[in-house]
């Protein structure tokens, strides 16, 4: 094997990656001009001031994220057996939570595949690569995918904003198989059709799978709003689960007819208001309907740390105009998918809201993401799911 390139730690900013983190900053690195001429992708050696080696990395010199660990060893193979040892051992932990074959597989750096998301739907495998890096890398970890899994079809979904600040164009395809067969979700019961391609993220949200579990095991009986429902897993599953009546809010067409076919298919009745949803939700006040269950998981009001405070202010609101909707007794859940707002302060702010809405509250419930998206003990940044269930007086 041709000797990788060497990138250097500048003195003293080695304790970091030494101490397990799996990155390396732009600030923390030598930017000689041999780092800088790099191929945003490179695999390197990471070595400190010294020279004494720190791990294998692939290295991108015009990101803020310069180095991201592959390895713990120096000069390690990466290849297609590299990422089947990943992706077995992923496995296994999820064969251990889940009875069925609908998870999250890979969960970048928490399964030691920084930059690469996967999302398995029993056959059907739909990835994200958010770096170069992991790009570069596509011939292995398709490789990987196909020769383990023996999948009917493997669809890339690399479009997120983390690509621009890599270099890189959104990519959506499918990159091995067909979708001929259509591609389905189980949850709560349902069999839920998703659109890998064309769909938001992978076409599903793993993540809030506990969370929407914990409102349907207080569903019988209870009427729901479900606000940015997207595909309706919370509130078909709570009619599944017995709920008197279910609405579903939620600007895209093409997820809410999504949800009425599935709810047809399963014989549930449901109501299906296509709309700008904190519109919605101002407007359904006045009218007097309550509702035994209110949640609210919106798309992220915090992209970046210099959203902070407007992001704030917009969950504020989000649960001011949430909170008269909720039955006396009834139950209101906030999510907010926001890595850039910390967990208080997205606490407080709900508070606030309840408190301008002049309803009192008890939270009985903190969460975050379901077990398939573990969080990498050096990086609490990345546990970026919050999720507050609160009963309102």
């Amino acid at each position: 094997m041709t000797a990788r390139p060497k990138v250097r730690l500048q003195p003293k900013h080695d304790a970091r990656l030494r101490s397990g983190a799996p990155w390396a900053y732009s600030n923390e690195i030598a930017m000689s001009a041999a780092a800088k001429a790099l191929k945003p992708g490179s695999l390197v050696e990471l070595v400190d001031a010294k020279d004494v080696p720190l791990g294998t990395a692939y290295f991108n010199p015009h990101s803020l994220i310069a180095a991201r660990v592959l390895a713990r060893e120096s000069g390690a193979k990466i290849d297609a057996d590299f990422f089947r040892d990943r992706f077995d051992r992923a496995k296994t932990l999820r064969s251990k939570l889940f009875a069925k074959p609908y998870y999250r597989l890979i969960h970048a750096e928490a399964d030691a595949c920084p930059g690469l998301i996967v999302d398995r739907f029993d056959d059907v495998f739909v990835v994200q690569s958010g770096t170069a890096g992991m790009d570069a890398l596509e011939p292995h970890w398709l490789e990987a995918l196909t020769s383990e899994f023996k999948p009917r079809a493997i669809v890339i979904k690399s479009e997120s904003p983390a690509r621009a600040h890599e270099g890189l164009k959104d990519d959506a395809r499918i990159a091995y198989g067909n979708l001929d067969q259509g591609v389905v979700v189980e949850e709560a019961g349902i069999r839920h059709a998703i659109d890998p391609i064309n769909g938001q993220k992978t076409g599903w949200y793993f993540d809030q799978r506990e969370n929407r579990a914990f409102l349907i095991s207080l569903s019988q009986g209870a009427t729901i709003l479900d606000a940015f429902s997207y595909l309706g897993a919370l509130a078909l599953g709570a009619l599944k689960a017995g709920a008197k009546s279910a609405v579903l809010l939620d600007s895209s067409q093409s997820a809410l007819d999504a949800a009425a076919a599935t709810a047809r298919a399963e014989k549930l009745d449901a109501e299906f208001r296509r709309c700008d949803v904190m519109e919605e939700l101002e407007e359904l006040a006045p009218s007097g309907e309550r509702f035994d269950i209110v949640s609210c998981d919106p798309p992220p009001f915090v992209r970046s740390k210099k959203d902070l405070e407007s992001g704030a202010r917009g969950y504020r609101k989000l649960t001011r105009l949430a909170a008269p909707l909720v039955a006396p007794g009834g139950f209101l859940t906030l999510a907010s998918c926001s890595h850039a707002i910390p967990l208080d302060r997205f606490q407080t702010e709900c508070a606030v809201g309840i408190s301008r809405a002049n309803r009192t509250a008890r939270l009985i419930r903190s969460a975050g993401a379901a077990p398939d998206h573990p969080v990498h003990p050096q990086l609490p940044e990345t546990a970026y799911l919050k999720s507050l269930t609160f009963q309102l007086d």
